[in-house]
């Protein structure tokens, strides 16, 4: 089957943070949003470089892929500075900016532990059933990745110990608190 269902339209994946996503610097934050070859909870499952055309052709034309916040277009968070296929997946490394103010709630969200996923918001170009059921998706046009909330794919994980060792985020975070308190008076 040349295009899947749904082929053309915005789709959302959702992951969780790999174990081994790092918060660090106080806004860098890296992991990965997809894993190739893992089922997620609607039956989907990513080939290896089902991302390869898109990420080539947001290169050469010098677009980034966005890092968003619960994929609202209108919340911008940060950007992702690396977007890369690898063995295992779509990693991703980037910085949430504190200055703005969703990213100063993710950062505080993230070292709490209530947010540990990432999210991908993508369009469908090739996709085929499988024997059993499941959509394998052979070619993803890239548009961006989420920190989220739910995430669809439950294998990866937040880091805790990554998050603990934050301490520039931290004053980041109570510098904010503390100028929006100022100007609230």
């Amino acid at each position: 089957m040349g295009n899947g269902d749904g082929a053309g339209a915005l789709e959302r994946k959702f992951c969780r943070f790999e174990a081994g996503i790092d918060v660090s610097q106080g806004c860098e934050i890296s992991g990965y949003a997809s894993v190739f070859g893992a089922s997620d909870q609607g039956g989907d499952v990513v080939q290896r470089g089902a991302y390869g055309r898109s990420l080539k052709a947001m290169s050469l034309e010098g677009r980034r892929v966005k890092m968003l916040w619960q994929h609202d277009p209108g919340r911008p968070i940060g950007v992702w500075e690396e977007v890369r296929e690898d063995d295992k997946g779509l990693f991703v490394k980037g910085r949430i900016l504190a200055e703005v103010q969703a990213g100063a709630e993710a950062l505080a969200l993230i070292k709490a532990g209530a947010i540990e996923g990432l999210s991908i918001g993508y369009r469908t170009i090739r996709a085929e059933k499988s024997a059993n059921g499941a959509r394998l998706l052979h070619e993803l046009d890239l548009w961006e990745v989420s920190l989220v909330t739910f995430p669809m794919l439950p294998e990866a994980r937040v880091d805790p110990a990554g998050k603990a060792e934050n301490a520039l985020a931290e004053e980041l975070i109570a510098s904010l608190h503390a100028a929006k308190t100022q100007l609230s008076a």
